[in-house]
Order: structure tokens, then sequence, then C-alpha cells
């Protein structure tokens, strides 16, 4: 799981999970047994301090380890290793390998080949102990005179460790399973040795899997109120509407409250820890979502509708409240995860890439309209700019703007709603994919300085648009194995 974690999602695989839990003191690496060169696909924190090597520059690599190969590696017990995996045996050796800093050190090495429920083999598992201590005794000053015997029983006995690190944990009268071989390897028990099968993780019972069935349609249902969340809140705050219409206030409403149960839910729902295995602990659950979407979760469901209906609201509080309806759109930032591991998929990559400039056009229309209404009207002198895109609009449908001089004093009427939005996602729309057509021109300085801005970003849009088209349906990912 390297990179970005998909923590909406994860294997119903168990094995890693108990390997990473019962081997903290065993080093060793996870290779794909049904890939050409058996690349790493997992290797633990212990085996990166043995060998110096992060974790990022070991994946992919060969499970044979030969990029730790050096001069002084013994070619034959190298090609005995590559036999080994070839004919997918079990066999251990010992062989001097090189850590990153060129440091040359005596490894004995355990392979495993991993069966799963159709007896195929799947994985290489390998562990390394570090046995330099029985080949080259250390002197030091201490050691200076001592005969060789000496030094070598002092080399074993400061070693006790690799002692037991390498002795099998089998117990007297204890009856050796079929598997117990990979249980050496793996310093287990072969009473506890995980097996490779897809199997449901154990966990308390009011504690939620966030793969299972009832998790995964829930996640689909808050995505869908996510994608209506980012289409109504920059509508409502840019045209300023008070939700005075009870069927939206109701909806609205119910969006809130599923909103409100989803923070329930993910207080007691599993996640996937650091080390790739599924945290099922309440405790660290709350914790890690306290840490993480808890703030942005609970903002997002607060009823701002229902504030913004009643008619006594001070207009600057409606307004406050109306503009933190925005903190929903961080929402956006679960979605992004959520369909992570679609992108593989040419035909979903073409549908998001749709979804995203249809939204990102719907936001740039909104923002289009609030610098027109904010322009139109001159508050200090009272008086309509008539080169402003929204009066030429209402000169164009037939619905100018007039000074009311006998009643409110003020200017009134100008396009309808509907037909600012359309004409607003119409004119972003035109600029996003060309430079737009000149039957709505911006006029005014801010309305100018807008268009530059969507024009540089229609620009990068497309650029990236192609590239990733040509990717995901083009030159689709190779699927081996």
């Amino acid at each position: 799981m390297a990179g970005g974690r998909r923590g909406l999602v994860a294997p119903q695989n168990t094995f890693l999970e108990n390997i990473v839990r019962r081997s903290n003191d065993t080093n060793f690496v996870l290779g794909n047994a049904q890939i050409v060169d058996w690349p790493i696909v997992y290797s633990n924190d212990g085996f990166c301090k043995l060998s110096g090597y992060h974790r990022a520059e070991v994946m992919q690599k060969s499970s044979t380890c030969s990029f730790m190969y050096g001069e002084l590696t013994d070619k034959e017990m190298s090609e005995k290793v590559r036999q080994t995996f070839e004919n997918y045996e079990m066999n251990s050796f010992e062989i001097l390998m090189y850590k990153k800093n060129r440091m040359p050190v005596w490894f004995f090495v355990k392979i495993a080949p991993i069966r799963n429920e159709q007896d195929k083999v799947v994985l290489f598992l390998c562990t390394f102990s570090d046995i330099t201590a029985f080949k080259q005794p250390i002197e030091d000053d201490s050691s200076k005179g001592w005969g060789k015997f000496a030094r070598l029983t002092r080399a074993l006995t400061s070693s006790r460790g690799v002692l037991q690190q390498l002795a099998p944990a089998v117990h007297k009268g204890e009856n050796v399973h079929k598997h117990s071989r990979l249980a050496e390897v793996l310093q287990l028990g072969s009473d506890i040795l995980p097996q490779y099968k897809q199997e449901t993780p154990k966990t308390p019972p009011h504690i939620i899997l966030h793969y299972c069935l009832f998790k995964t349609t829930w996640d689909w249902v808050i995505l869908i109120l996510t994608f209506y969340t980012a289409i109504m809140v920059p509508y409502n705050v840019s045209f300023k509407t008070k939700q005075n219409n009870v069927t939206w206030l109701v909806v609205d409403s119910i969006v809130d409250v599923i909103f409100l149960v989803d923070i329930v839910l993910n207080f007691h729902t599993t996640f996937v820890g650091p080390a790739g295995e599924v945290i099922s602990d309440p405790k660290l659950i709350r914790m890690n979502y306290v840490k993480t979407w808890f703030v942005i979760d609970l903002l997002s469901c607060l009823p701002y509708d229902v504030i913004n209906a009643f008619e006594n609201v001070d207009e600057g509080i409606s307004s406050l409240f109306s503009s933190l309806k925005v903190v929903r759109l961080l929402r956006l930032g679960r979605v992004a995860r959520k369909l992570d591991h679609y992108i593989e998929y040419g035909a979903a990559v073409l549908v998001l890439l749709v979804c995203v400039f249809g939204l990102a056009a719907h936001w740039l229309a909104c923002i289009w309209y609030s610098i027109g209404d904010y322009e139109v009207i001159d508050e200090d002198t009272n008086r309509v700019r008539m080169d402003s895109w929204l009066y030429l609009l209402g000169e164009t449908v037939g619905t100018p703007y007039r000074f009311n001089a006998s009643g409110s004093g003020r200017w009134e009427g100008g396009p309808s709603k509907d037909s600012v939005y359309i004409t607003s996602l119409y004119f972003t729309m035109t600029s996003l994919t060309s430079i737009g057509f000149g039957n709505i021109a911006p006029n005014t300085d801010g309305e100018k300085i807008f268009a530059v801005a969507m024009m540089m970003i229609g620009c990068e849009s497309f650029g990236t648009f192609r590239c990733d088209l040509l990717k995901g349906l083009v030159l689709p990912p190779s699927r081996e194995g």
C-alpha cells in the first residue's frame, strides 16, 4: 500500500495482516510468485533496517534480492537461490550479500512458497537472519592475543540472540503440522500459522468492516450526496437563494441527517493501518477519525439551510452561513480516495473526466454570475453599469434593469435566475473548450481578469485530460499473471 493509501477498499485477505502482527522480530519480504522475476510486493520494517534500503527502493525488485549481490557473492549459491524460486521449492541458504552502503553481510535466508486454497503458489516468503558473527568473529582491542577458538566462542556467546532467532520454535510433545516448515520460516508455532485464504477478520460486535457490503453501499450513497452538495452549495451561495421552498428544505435536511449518521458510523468503522493491517480496535478507530476527517465532516453536516430559512435572520448572518456551506466541498477529497481504485479502467477514466469537467464548469459559472451581480449595480452611485454582461443579457432577452423611482428607489428587474445560470454555464463551457464565440463577452476589468484565468484553466485542463485519456483508453495498463 505504498503511495496514496486506499482507506475505503482493502482485499479480504488476512494473511499479510497476520504476518505483520505476529512477526515483529522477523526480517522478511513477500514476492509475487506469478510474475516474471518474482517482484517484491511487501517488505517489513525489519528487512529495511537490516538491508539499509527504504521500502520504496525494495518494492518491485526481484525476491531473489539480486540487487544486494556483490563481488564476493557466491555465483553458485545465487544460482541455487534462483533455482529454488523457479521450482517453487522450500529451501534455506547461507549467502554473502551487501547492504545499501555496500557493507558485506552474511545472511541465513529461508525461502518458502505460499499456496492458496487451490494449491497454487501465489507468494514467496523470504526471511533473512544476520549470521555475520558466525562467519567473522569480532576482533577488537579487548580480544587481541586471544586464540581463534576463544574469539569464536566469544562471538557465539555475544550472538545468542541470533541463535535464538535461527532455532525453530517447536515444543516437546507438539504434533508437527504438515505446514510446520512454513511456520518455522515465519518463526511462528504451527498452531498459529496464518492461512492464505479469503476470510473475514474478527472484529468487535459494534465495529463495521470498511469493505463489507453495507459500508460499500453506504459509501456510494455518501458519494452521490457529496456530488449533490458540490452542485447545490456553489449555486445557493452565488445566487443567494433562501430555502423557502419546503420541498428543497426537507431534502437538504435529510442530507444533513445522513451526513450526521455517517459521522457516527465512521466512529465504528475499521481502517487500514500503516503496515497494511485492518485496525479494529475501537479506541484507535476513534482517535484516527478525530485526527483526520471528523472536523470537516462535522462542519459539513451543520443545518445551514434551516437557519437561512427563517425570515428574521440578519442578512449578514445569513450570508455567513451560506459561505460556511462551502466547507462541504472538502468532502470531495474523500470522493477522490473512493474513486482512486477505478482509474485503471479506460471507461471509468472517461466518465470521471467528464464529471470533473462538468463540475468545474458549474463552479466557474457560479463565480462568473457573482462577478456580474457584484458589478452590474454601483451601490455608491446607485447607477447600473451598461457594459456589464448581466445588463447586456437583460437587454437581449427583453428583461432589462429598471430604476424604481416611485417605490424602493433601487434598480429592479433584470434576467431571470434560470436564464442567468444557463448563460453563465454556456460561457464557461465555451471558454474552457475554446476561446468563446463572442456572443457573451467580458467587458469590465473584473470580467476580463476572470476570463483570462478561465482560459488558462481551460488550456491546462485540456492538456491534462488528453494525457489521461491517452493513458486510460489508448494504453491501458497491462495485467500479467
